[in-house]
């Protein structure tokens, strides 16, 4: 899978931006108003480096902070890149995230246009169905002609029943999370300087009541050494290990409801068209009983050398990328893959993000119900990218935790985001960049996600 990032794996301790040098006569002398800006300059640790610890890390950059950012293994290495990418900008709607939905539903759009997300990392608006599944014990001749419905795209054509759309390419849209969140971070560091340290944080080191540094284990090889990072402000966006950290922990509760995935890659893949699917699903085995509930999203995956690409429509309700497959004889068609994700429960969250693996039953089932779904998605029609799962950190009253810790001044958090933090990590990352640089966030109320929330409910 194609990556446009510079090399942020677990071997690199620090990564810095290109440096070229030009021979030129000009002497250039530095002015006080320069030398005041770098006083000025606030040095922010985030620690961190799923899609919110790199959308804070990506606008404070912007705002002008020097910004180093800490993560224990790599990069989008947990939910962030395991994630489907679905985007929705309404279906928080009455309740307390609607705001920041919104809100970063259309900062979505925006970095697409200067990022070019189609390309870069898979944007594009969706149309969304419901719909219901009935399992058989036996292979069902799949429904054609007039006993589908109009609504249903044709490679759906499994028993599917009462489709309905909840969505569309003006209210959902998806990304590919893992291109996603490497393409901020490697415009970041391209752009702006920021340093990314592979290390593991130990602590906050805190002096008058205000984080000073952080301490960061640094493992290379068999070495094993220790690193201090000063700092004008820490950002902690640990996720669903926000609970390992003491400073956290004694102020409130992030769990770990362990989500699994399977990624699939049809024979034929200009069949499968941008619908996401969220079923009602019941499987054979368990006749009037509670259905399921997977979902189901075919996503870009990468622009193969053997096609051309071509970009159209560049508006915000249809931006799309096309694949010109000279070969086929003009045909155009999406080139991509299939997520289909569920089998949600609570879990142990390990110390090691990369010791997260599928529960093998979970994993089957996901691959019965995509060739259910889909005769394009069965045994031999797919071949299968990806077995996997992660932890979504989710806080006891399903709220994230978005704003400054009142016990240690300029010392934040954010985390908590559950199954919303690609839609929510460019507006949670600008309202934390706004909140550590200007004292106060202006893009979106952050009020109802303070940790402050926490301090009159005592843990159990």
């Amino acid at each position: 899978m194609a990556v446009a990032s510079p090399s942020l794996t677990a071997s690199a301790t620090v990564v810095r931006p290109p440096r070229t040098s030009k021979i030129s006569p000009i002497v250039l002398v530095r002015s006080s108003s320069m030398e005041r800006k770098e006083q000025q300059q606030q040095r922010v640790v985030v620690c961190g480096g799923g899609v919110i610890g790199v959308c804070t890390a990506y606008f404070l950059a912007k705002k002008g902070a020097a910004v180093t950012l800490v993560e224990k293994s790599s990069v989008a290495c947990a939910a962030s890149g395991k994630a489907g990418g679905f985007l929705a900008l309404d279906w928080c709607d009455g309740g307390p995230l609607s705001n920041l939905a919104r809100t970063s539903f259309n900062l979505h759009r925006t970095l697409a246009l200067q990022h070019d997300g189609p390309q870069a990392y898979g944007y594009r608006p969706l149309q969304t169905l419901s719909l219901s599944i009935t399992e058989h014990q036996h292979q069902q001749p799949h429904p054609s002609g007039a006993s589908r419905a109009a609504i249903l795209p044709d490679w759906v054509d499994g028993p599917a029943r009462n489709p309905k759309t909840i969505g569309t390419p003006a209210t959902t849209a998806q990304v590919h999370p893992l291109l996603f969140t490497r393409t901020l971070l490697s415009w970041a560091v391209t752009n702006h300087g920021v340093d990314v340290v592979i290390g593991e944080l130990e602590r906050v080191e805190v002096e008058g009541g205000r984080a000073r540094a952080v301490a960061v284990a640094i493992k290379e090889g068999d070495q094993r050494g220790g690193r201090i990072i000063e700092a004008d402000a820490v950002v902690l966006a640990l996720g669903p290990w926000s609970s390992r950290l003491p400073l956290l922990s004694s102020l409130f509760r992030v769990s770990g409801l362990k989500a699994h995935s399977i990624v699939l890659e049809p024979r034929g893949p200009e069949t499968i068209t941008p619908h996401a699917l969220f079923l009602s699903y019941y499987p054979a085995s368990a006749r009037g009983g509670k259905p399921m509930d997977p979902e189901v999203y075919p996503r870009p995956s990468g622009i193969d050398s053997a096609v051309v690409t071509n970009q159209i429509s560049l508006d915000f309700l249809s931006i799309f990328v096309i694949i010109y497959d000279h070969i086929a004889g003009n045909r155009l068609f999406f080139l991509g893959e299939v997520y289909v994700c569920g089998m949600s429960a609570e879990g142990e969250v390990p110390d090691d993000p990369e010791q997260v693996v599928g529960d093998p039953e979970s994993i089957k089932v996901l691959r019965r119900v995509a060739g259910t779904v889909s005769s394009h998605l069965g045994e031999g029609k797919a071949r299968v990218k990806a077995e996997q799962a992660c932890f979504l950190p989710c806080t006891d009253d399903s709220r994230p935790v978005i704003g400054e810790i009142s016990s240690v001044k300029r010392c934040y958090v954010a985390t908590g985001h559950s199954c919303w933090g690609i839609l929510n990590g460019p507006a949670t990352g600008a309202a934390m960049a706004e909140l550590v640089l200007d004292g106060r966030a202006s893009i979106v109320d952050l009020s109802p996600f303070s940790p402050d929330r926490f301090l009159s409910k005592p843990l159990i």
